[in-house]
């Protein structure tokens, strides 16, 4: 069938929406109406770089819609399911088996690869093939090719436009709080970064009951809204030493910390924060090569932990029903982090997204 997507052709922000035809679903896939899909800082950093994924390529991973066909093998779905989607993984290595699909064997190729494992594309300009496949889902479009695996049911009296960045981001931070790090009640936590993906993280520390959740930032909007959900501390970067805050404030140093900045001096400021047996996770990147120094005799007589997070340990069909679940009972207000645009206005999104005016853009379709 004949869809609109967002179609990048080069290394901008610049998606031209163009008609393309999207294959009928195989036997493990479903084809979803696509509601409204979030925008993610990978998106941006898929656009802007060179060899990460191919070109031309739809990219979108936060899709949220209704699905509208199912292949002959499909037993968990059924049409007319809201659903939200996921990231996509093989099914079959032994992460994956061992219930860690996030750390999939085949990430690079199911993600980021723009084709279906068997080298095959799902959409087409013309005669010219147009990669797609972002995640498993490519959702920058009116209507996305989803494998089951990546497809999640949702309620039905939940908010369906709202839902597509519990697929990444939001999964993201909370999964690191409570699936990750295990943070429990009376714990403390200090969260680098208010984003979206660091404002869900201080969320989900209250929803564990943390007594002390740290927020730092350097935009005072976003440290007071940190409060607002949350965070009983919330520490300018710029004008006060983070570090010494923290320390002060505990006396010994957080049992948790989280990394969602990428940026050298706060990741160790993030690992330095932690007390004894305490643990650091990082959850962001600049690039491949990045790399950050770490005290190694602090660490080593601290007994720290040092953990690199993906999709916050999420089983994605237990995990975002759950936040869904703590969403309609008022828990997890991730609401007050959107903003809304037309699909046709996706590179002021994207252009709002990059620049920090935006928390977590959706793009209605």
């Amino acid at each position: 069938m004949n869809i609109r997507a967002a179609v990048l052709r080069d290394h901008s922000l610049c998606m031209p929406i163009e008609r393309v035809a999207v294959d009928e679903p195989r036997s493990d896939e479903v084809l979803v109406r696509i509601v409204a899909t979030g925008i993610c800082h990978t998106d941006i950093k898929v656009a802007q770089t060179q060899g990460l994924s191919p070109r031309p390529i739809v990219l979108g991973h936060e899709g949220s819609g209704v699905v509208e066909k199912i292949g002959t093998n499909v037993r968990k779905l059924a049409e007319g399911d809201h659903v939200v989607l996921t990231f996509d993984s093989c099914g079959r290595c032994p992460t994956c088996l061992g219930g860690k699909p996030s750390y999939c064997y085949e990430v690079q190729a199911v993600c980021f690869g723009g084709k279906r494992l068997d080298g095959t594309t799902s959409l087409a300009c013309g005669n010219a093939a147009v990669h797609g496949n972002f995640f498993g889902q490519s959702s920058f479009a009116t209507h996305a090719l989803a494998n089951e695996r990546n497809a999640v049911k949702v309620r039905k009296d939940a908010p369906l436009e709202l839902l597509g960045p519990l697929g990444c981001g939001l999964q993201t931070g909370a999964g690191a709080v409570l699936n990750s790090l295990r943070v429990g009640a009376g714990a403390s936590i200090a969260v680098f970064g208010a984003g979206a993906v660091g404002l869900s993280a201080v969320m989900a520390a209250r929803i564990a009951g943390a007594s002390k959740i740290f927020a730092v930032d350097v935009v005072d909007e976003r440290l007071a809204l940190a409060k607002e959900l949350g965070a009983t501390h919330a520490i300018d970067g710029r004008r006060q030493d983070a570090l010494a805050e923290i320390l002060s404030a505990t006396g010994r140093g957080v049992d948790f910390s989280l990394d969602t900045t990428a940026v050298d001096a706060v990741i160790k400021q993030a690992v330095d924060c932690t007390g004894p047996l305490g643990t650091c996770g990082l959850i962001a990147n600049k690039s491949p090569a990045q790399n950050a120094q770490v005290n190694i005799l602090g660490s080593m007589l601290r007994g720290r932990t040092i953990r690199g997070i993906v999709q916050g340990d999420s089983v994605p069909d237990i995990f975002i029903p759950r936040l869904v679940d703590f969403f309609m009972a008022g828990k997890y207000p991730f609401d007050r982090l959107v903003k809304f645009y037309p699909f046709d206005e996706i590179d002021n999104a994207m252009r709002d997204a990059e620049a920090g005016a935006a928390i977590k853009p959706i793009l209605r379709m």
